[in-house]
């Protein structure tokens, strides 16, 4: 049997009782989830994700209902102009899981895939400790063997560290 993205959420959830707000839920992924040729990984999710809130149904991807890091997939021409206007002018609250799909589904048909190290999410933007982050690599790393990305771009200095000491132990 193979393993899937969605196999993964169950783990994810347990992690996020144990590690993240408990008001809040987990921020798993989003994307192309076959063989993107960009996967971004970030540090962990924070509670200004619409998708966090207990009583969303809709999809849980990093990211939704914000403006900044969507200003950098525009800018290397990862988003297009007219989904960029529309995540700039739309409030956090007026995201809608309609909207939230068709942000994914460009983000997925540019073969793009976003997710976390960390999926627990915080209240606020503050670090995770290290070994929180490590509790989170296997699954990462089984993340990473199910999409198969060709580049994987890590954000922040404690995600790169965290993930190259680790894989470099197995080498």
């Amino acid at each position: 049997m193979f393993l899937k993205i969605a196999d993964l959420k169950k783990e994810y959830d347990k992690m996020q009782i144990k590690y993240g707000a408990k008001q809040l839920d987990s921020i798993y992924n989003g994307g192309c989830e076959e063989h993107p040729d960009i996967c971004f990984v970030f540090m962990n999710p924070t509670g200004k994700n619409i998708a966090s809130d207990k009583s969303w149904k809709g999809r849980k991807s990093p990211w939704l209902g914000t403006k900044n890091i969507w200003k950098l997939f525009y800018q290397v021409d990862l988003l297009s102009e007219e989904i960029f206007n529309k995540i700039q002018l739309k409030k956090p609250k007026e995201w809608d899981y309609e909207f939230c799909d068709e942000v994914y589904e460009e983000i997925s048909n540019n073969k793009i895939f976003i997710t976390n190290l960390g999926k627990c999410t915080q209240i606020d933007a503050r670090a995770l400790p290290d070994d929180v982050l490590k509790k989170y690599l296997n699954l990462l790393f089984k993340e990473i063997d199910i999409i198969k990305p060709k580049v994987i771009i890590t954000f922040g200095n404690q995600v790169s560290s965290i993930i190259l000491i680790k894989r470099f132990q197995y080498l």
